[in-house]
Parts: C-alpha cells; sequence; structure tokens
C-alpha cells in the first residue's frame, strides 16, 4: 500500500486559488505533485485550515496518516486571525497525533508558534528568490534532514518573517546571514517536525510565478531597478526551469545543481520521506 499523506494547505481560500489561476494549481496542489514524484503510489489527502468550517481530521484521523506536510502562506502568523489561530491549534494536533511531519516555511513558523516559540518580522528584511548561503550548525552536521546537502547550499525562498524565538525542544540545524532558524527539528507534545524556512517543494517555474505575481515588491524594497529587470529575471528563472543546462543563466545568477537539478533541490521533502515517514509506517506496522 502506497504512503497516505496530509498537505495542510496555509492560505486563504482567495491566496489560494489567484495561485492556481496563474500557476494551475494551488500550493498544496503543487507540493502532492512532489510528494507523488517522490512516491509514485502515495495518496495526498488536502486540508484548508484557513477556511471557516473547514472538514479538518481529528486526532484518529491525523493518526492514520503516514506524514503530514504544512505549505508556504501569504499570512502573518503574528496576526492571530481565526484563520490563523486554526491553523495553530491544528498543528498542536499533529503533535499530540505522534505523526510525522514537515513544513515548508510558514510550515516552519505554525511549528514554532504551536510549540510556544515566536515569529516577527525580520529586521533585515525580506528573503526572496533564494536563500543563500545556508550552512549547516554543528547539530545539523549529521541531521538526517540535511543528508546529501553540502556544507553551504542555496535555496529557493521567498518570506519576511522568521522564527526569532525557538520554542523549546527546537534544534536549529542550518542558518545564513539572514534567518538564524533555516532549518529545524522541533520536538514538542509527543510529536516531532522537521521544517525549513526555504522552499525545496518550489520548481522554478512555480518560483518565476509567484516572483512575477511580486513585481511591487521587487521594485519598492530595491530588489531589482525596474519593471523590466524584474521581468528579465523572471524570464531567466523560467528558461533555467526548461533548460538547467543554460550555464551562462546558471552563472549569471550564482545557482548550481542544488537548486538547478530537481532532486537535490527537494532533498529534504526526500529525507522526511525516508527517514521519517517510512520507519514510522513500518514501526506502527510491526506494533
Amino acid at each position: 500500500m502506497g504512503l497516505r499523506f496530509l498537505v495542510v494547505e496555509g492560505n486563504t481560500r482567495g491566496a489560494r486559488q489567484a495561485h492556481k489561476d496563474v500557476y494551475g494549481l494551488m500550493p498544496s496542489e503543487s507540493y502532492a505533485a512532489v510528494l507523488q514524484d517522490i512516491e509514485p503510489d502515495a495518496v495526498c489527502d488536502l486540508a484548508f485550515p484557513a477556511d471557516e468550517g473547514a472538514n479538518l481530521p481529528d486526532a484518529a484521523g491525523l493518526e492514520s496518516y503516514d506524514g503530514i506536510v504544512l505549505t508556504g502562506s501569504h499570512l502573518n502568523i503574528y496576526d492571530r486571525t481565526p484563520d490563523i489561530l486554526r491553523q495553530i491549534d491544528l498543528m498542536r494536533a499533529i503533535y499530540a497525533s505522534g505523526t510525522p511531519s514537515f513544513g515548508s516555511c510558514w510550515g516552519l513558523q505554525v511549528a514554532a508558534v504551536a510549540a510556544d516559540g515566536d515569529v516577527r518580522p525580520n529586521p533585515s528584511g525580506r528573503e526572496i528568490g533564494f536563500a543563500r548561503r545556508l550552512a549547516r550548525t554543528e547539530a545539523g552536521q549529521g541531521h538526517a534532514l540535511l543528508a546529501g546537502r553540502p556544507a553551504v547550499y542555496d535555496a529557493p525562498a521567498i518570506h519576511l518573517d522568521m522564527v526569532t524565538v525557538p520554542p523549546p525542544g527546537c534544534t536549529v540545524l542550518a542558518s545564513n546571514g539572514v534567518s538564524f532558524v533555516q532549518a529545524a527539528e522541533i520536538a514538542a507534545g509527543g510529536g516531532t517536525f522537521w521544517g525549513v524556512q526555504y522552499h525545496p517543494e518550489f520548481s522554478l517555474e512555480e518560483l518565476a510565478v509567484i516572483l512575477d505575481r511580486r513585481t511591487a515588491i521587487l521594485l519598492d524594497e530595491g530588489f531589482c531597478r525596474t519593471a523590466e529587470d524584474a521581468a528579465a529575471y523572471v524570464a531567466d528563472l523560467r528558461t533555467l526551469h526548461a533548460q538547467p543546462d543554460r550555464s551562462d543563466l546558471a552563472w549569471r545568477h550564482g545557482l548550481d545543481a542544488e537548486v538547478l537539478d530537481p532532486e537535490r533541490r527537494t532533498r529534504e521533502i526526500r529525507n522526511f520521506v525516508a527517514h521519517r515517514v517510512k520507519p514510522a509506517k513500518s514501526a506502527r506496522g510491526r506494533a
């Protein structure tokens, strides 16, 4: 039997539909596609806790999954609106279920807050496009989440907020000059979460679509000087998605196989499946 995943969408209805309108998939659908590329027989259910009245799994339902994955989101967790509070409550239930869990960006932030950490806007500003010079901490040197990653690497990223106070039970596994918590393991409430502040699930095409919708941010925050510069950057990402062997563009943007090779780019998700999901499923079967 294939693995069963629950993919928890962090976005509100309007935001996920806006993404689907330009990319063809909601973020949760895109994440599910990555999981099914890794495990072709996997079954992925989607949950939308930002929606009032959403049908969410109860404790037994959460325990029935082999793995749970949390997507990114346009929300800011410190706003503590009902669509956010429902997600924090769900994450606490995920911890209590003991089911292996993983999250990107917002997913890491929800997991940190649900375990009594804190998230605030990054005083250094936004990290957008790629998180550069991600470096393993001492604790991350031998950790399975980062198995196969070099000592220093880059990854797709887009975020303004970051974990400013790691919760009790948090082990920081990777950092860079922008955010101290770039990869972490969090043990809380009977469960263990692995997560990253960046987006290993993003293809360069999906990243290009996201940046194309954020031209104003690229201009207002000084990442690009003109709208034409922003469009050219997006076009280069699309070209690299279609032609990852374009060494001229890879050189121009300082990208290597850790970003350009889909298997290496999704390394953390693959490690989660191999080192958390499959062993836990096997252990449950033996029990």
